[in-house]
């Protein structure tokens, strides 16, 4: 079965299309840390403030003995056109790889990718563009049925059926996974973060964009901590009301340690994204302690699964009823993640993976 979230976020707001970026800042004359960075803090129980910054000022909210949780996967080319025997062209995104050696994929309308096919049957095969693989739909991916929306089948599990390797087909002739809202294509160089490391996520770790290597410098040479984990993001198309996927993640022994070293000398532990957060409080034990893990996480930060490690969280602008919400109330608190999405859109903050960043920094 399709899994769905028990609750709704409680932050509300509209958000329209003009907010929207783009493109990569560096397309739209600025660098990668010249974003902007909204800073919702409270001092003191009961107390919000907002301040409007740049991102490359973000060291002046973070104190000596802070950790920055980091997540170092790196973005695969995972887009590439196809068809559908019988049906037409498609546009296929391709996400994780599965234990039994089928993929999860999403078939979008071609060309842009604007809004996913819902009509696809059990049985269809996909030819890929370029000579590719052909990939069979098998089934509804998690389960047997549709999405929480009811209007069809979103994600399937698909099997290859030739010999030829999707993977080395998706390097030669793929693209980074792109939706209708981008201006133009960009290359996969420009969906990769600083901290990119370990190949294998199907669209990019986004909250780290904005960090460049200068920065991490001067941030480590103030006494700021950085750690990295891993966890390869699925596809993140979810419609209203769909719960994450299951995503491979690893949180290395070294991590682990700093992690509670960090804990117990009263430092901050700010993860950078919520897929830095899935990784660490997938390690975390019920009394807040991390060890070294790895594997398929299916947690979920929400009102039903509380933030156990994260203090702080740096994040983008999500859409309303996205899941991420959920996580970002459960780390922020719901009054200052609502107080924080107002400003956002009273100033115009941009939307979505080359956008403006969000630092949330509750009371403790």
């Amino acid at each position: 079965m399709s899994a769905s979230l028990a609750h709704a976020p409680h932050t509300l707001f509209r958000v329209t299309d003009d907010l929207t970026a783009d493109a990569p800042p560096e397309a739209r004359g600025l660098g990668r840390d010249g974003v902007r960075l909204l800073v919702a803090s409270e001092p003191s129980s009961g107390e919000v403030r907002i301040e409007h910054t740049a991102f490359a000022a973000i060291g002046e909210h973070l104190a000596p003995g802070d950790l920055l949780l980091v997540n170092n996967s790196a973005t695969v080319a995972g887009e590439v056109d196809g068809r559908v025997s019988g049906r037409g062209a498609v546009v296929v995104h391709v996400g994780t790889e599965l234990d039994d050696g089928t993929w999860v994929v999403e078939l979008r309308a071609a060309p842009a990718a604007a809004h996913p096919v819902l009509d696809a049957l059990e049985g269809d095969v996909v030819e890929l563009a370029s000579s590719g693989p052909r990939l069979r739909l098998e089934s509804p991916y998690p389960g047997p049925d549709p999405s929480p929306t009811g209007r069809g089948n979103r994600l399937w599990r698909a099997t290859p059926l030739d010999d030829r390797s999707l993977p080395e087909h998706l390097a030669t002739h793929g693209r980074p996974i792109a939706y209708g809202y981008l201006r133009s294509r960009f290359p996969l160089d420009a969906y990769q973060t600083v901290f990119a490391r370990v190949p294998g996520s199907a669209e990019m770790a986004s909250a780290a964009r904005p960090f460049t290597a200068d920065l991490v410098t001067r941030l480590v040479s103030s006494g700021v901590l950085v750690a990295p984990v891993t966890l390869h993001t699925g596809l993140s198309s979810q419609e209203a009301g769909e719960a994450p996927q299951a995503e491979r993640f690893a949180v290395p022994m070294e991590t682990a340690d700093l992690v509670n070293l960090t804990r117990s000398r009263g430092g901050r532990v700010v993860a950078v994204g919520t897929t830095a957060t899935r990784a660490i409080e997938s390690a975390a034990r019920p009394d807040g302690r991390v060890q070294a893990a790895a594997g398929w996480t299916d947690v979920v930060i929400s009102p039903d699964r509380a933030a156990r490690v994260v203090d702080g969280l740096v994040t983008g602008w999500h859409d309303p009823d996205a899941s991420h919400l959920l996580l970002v109330e459960a780390v922020a608190g719901a009054d200052l993640a609502q107080q924080a999405y107002d400003e956002a859109v009273a100033h115009r903050y941009a939307w979505h993976e080359f956008g403006d960043a969000g630092l949330f920094l509750p009371h403790r």
